[in-house]
């Protein structure tokens, strides 16, 4: 069936919303309401950076960011959209706010004039398995005194599989744009009108994803981008498939040598009886 709203995780989609000078009122009212910032004054403007962090490896995809952005005081904001759950994203993470850090500095900079570097992440999949709140900050503090002197790196992930209120349970606009991001694409014009209340810059991203609104062209872009992430959400299940069965292959290597029986191993690993076999008869072999 074919949905009235776009999918915001798409990044087409995100980028239409977030990344564009048309719609940077609506990035500046999300980066407030997510209060990462709550010592510093609201952001009244913003000027968009390339999201070209390093030219030389961009090919690689190592370095580029969905948005990068400044506001007048000369802070910095990464706004992530990580749908797949790719190893060493938290790294990752660091990685993009330590390499926009440096860029603002060139040759004779003085080190007192480097601001500060906000990255924010919506994430598909669960990042703090042992967090059960669905938004973490994270800061520099002092290990004995938790004093935060260190300001000039911050972060911030929204985890959508923590996120499990009804609309009729959202509380905030934080809860809005949680509901937002995770559920659009399945969201009815009747629900999107309950969802938004007073909120106008949240029937905003709304409307911006209303797949009548769209070119073909850009509908066109829109689905590439749908495939590409099918096909890589695919070859990463692959990976991991293999590896889960390599991994039992060498459990089950372990355990024959112990002695245990062909059905024992079956129930231990989960490998089929045929693997099995042939496990034992490639050990005999050898």
């Amino acid at each position: 069936m074919i949905t009235k709203y776009l999918d915001p995780k798409n990044d087409v989609a995100f980028r239409k919303i977030f990344g564009t000078e048309k719609n940077k009122d609506i990035l500046m009212h999300f980066l407030n309401d997510m209060a990462m910032f709550k010592d510093n004054p609201s952001i009244v403007d913003i000027e968009f950076l390339k999201t070209i962090q390093d030219p030389e490896i961009a090919s690689k995809k190592t370095s580029i960011v969905d948005i990068l952005c400044k506001d007048k005081s000369g802070r910095q904001y990464i706004v992530e959209m990580q749908v797949a759950h790719d190893k060493g994203f938290a790294e990752r993470a660091q990685y993009y706010a330590s390499k926009a850090y440096i860029n603002q500095a060139n040759v004779g900079d003085q080190y007192h004039n480097l601001r500060e570097v906000v990255f924010l992440a919506i994430t598909d999949f669960v990042m703090f398995p042992n967090r059960a709140s669905f938004k973490s900050d994270h800061i520099i503090l002092e290990k004995d005194t938790y004093d935060h002197d260190l300001k000039h790196l911050a972060f911030s992930f929204l985890e959508l599989p923590k996120f499990t209120k009804t609309i009729h349970q959202l509380e905030n606009i934080t809860d809005k744009w949680m509901y937002f991001f995770k559920y659009c694409k399945k969201t009815s014009e009747s629900d999107v009108a309950a969802i938004v209340g007073n909120d106008s810059i949240i029937e905003r991203a709304y409307n911006e994803l209303n797949r009548f609104n769209w070119s073909e062209i850009e509908m066109n872009t829109y689905e590439q981008e749908e495939k590409h992430e099918r096909d890589h959400l695919s070859l990463m299940g692959s990976k991991y498939d293999e590896g889960w069965e390599k991994r039992g292959e060498k459990i089950a290597r372990k355990l024959l040598d112990m002695g245990m029986s062909v059905e024992d191993v079956h129930k231990g690993t989960g490998l089929s009886i045929e693997k099995i076999k042939h496990l034992t008869s490639v050990t005999e072999g050898l």
